[in-house]
């Protein structure tokens, strides 16, 4: 079970995110909750939480400030802000705390699990010690282990489901709830994993698709561009010269050559 503090000093946004929290994550928090910055370092000092959510206006001790002493006692925790006011500055403490997210009110419930989500795969890996011939390695090094293997679980995943939907008419919104993430979120995320946009990885990886399926002279190159999720056959070709700077049937062609060529030296 993973400890999470909730600190607002609205006591009906507290209940609120409290209980988004136990319906979709139902047996896998223990969610403590706070109502003001002081009383959320306290909390956290007592129950070493792992998660923490924090409203950014709160009197005595704001979010930010809690953050940062929270960020002082531990640097892995999980830190989620979340305020009714989009100032830049509150942005830019976000960032200098190493906060998860920073979500907006009035925000959606799938925005909060999203984050969530990606917080508890967080912890997760944080729980698993990392071994190297029986002796654990230092913790920036674990630190460093732990981001490559999220990432390269979450990159397998996006993939795996591409993989699943390329030949449909699919967007980014697609796919973000599909992975029941936020499409800010999911953009961020995706340029970690891929280092280039949704719409581009998409359309190379139909492109690739494509040129599996031109080898096989038995498909028509329409047939082929409904095959890989682009049902106007110009456009199709339009977006394959684009990326491969060659049309289908010209790429058709110069495998077929390739492939007479290697059968007269194979003779």
């Amino acid at each position: 079970m993973y400890r999470v503090l909730v600190a607002d000093d609205e006591p009906i946004e507290r209940n609120v995110v409290s209980r988004t929290i136990q319906k979709y994550f139902e047996g896998q928090f223990s969610v403590v909750t706070a109502a003001n910055g002081r009383e959320a370092v306290r909390l956290f000092t007592e129950h070493r939480c792992e998660i923490v959510i924090l409203d950014i206006e709160m009197p005595g001790l704001n979010g930010l400030e809690a953050a940062e002493k929270i960020r002082e006692m531990d640097a892995q925790c999980s830190i989620i802000f979340q305020t009714a006011f989009d100032e830049f500055s509150y942005a830019k403490r976000a960032i200098s705390v190493h906060a998860l997210d920073y979500l907006l009110k009035p925000g959606t419930d799938e925005e909060l699990i999203a984050v969530l989500d990606e917080a508890v795969r967080l912890a997760g890996e944080r729980r698993r010690p990392v071994w190297q011939g029986g002796v654990s390695e230092d913790a920036g090094a674990q630190e460093e282990t732990t981001g490559s293997v999220r990432l390269a679980a979450v990159a397998e995943t996006i993939r795996d489901y591409i993989e699943g939907h390329y030949m449909e008419e699919i967007a980014l919104q697609d796919a973000a709830e599909a992975m029941r993430y936020s499409e800010a979120y999911f953009c961020r995320i995706f340029k970690q994993c891929f280092d280039k946009s949704f719409v581009m990885y998409l359309t190379e990886f139909r492109v690739e698709k494509a040129k599996e399926l031109l080898a096989d002279v038995r498909i028509n190159v329409k047939d082929i561009s409904a095959q890989v999720g682009y049902h106007d056959s110009n456009y199709f070709a339009k977006v394959f010269k684009r990326v491969a700077a060659i049309t289908p049937t010209e790429y058709r062609t110069k495998v077929l050559l390739a492939a007479e060529k290697a059968g007269q030296r194979d003779e």
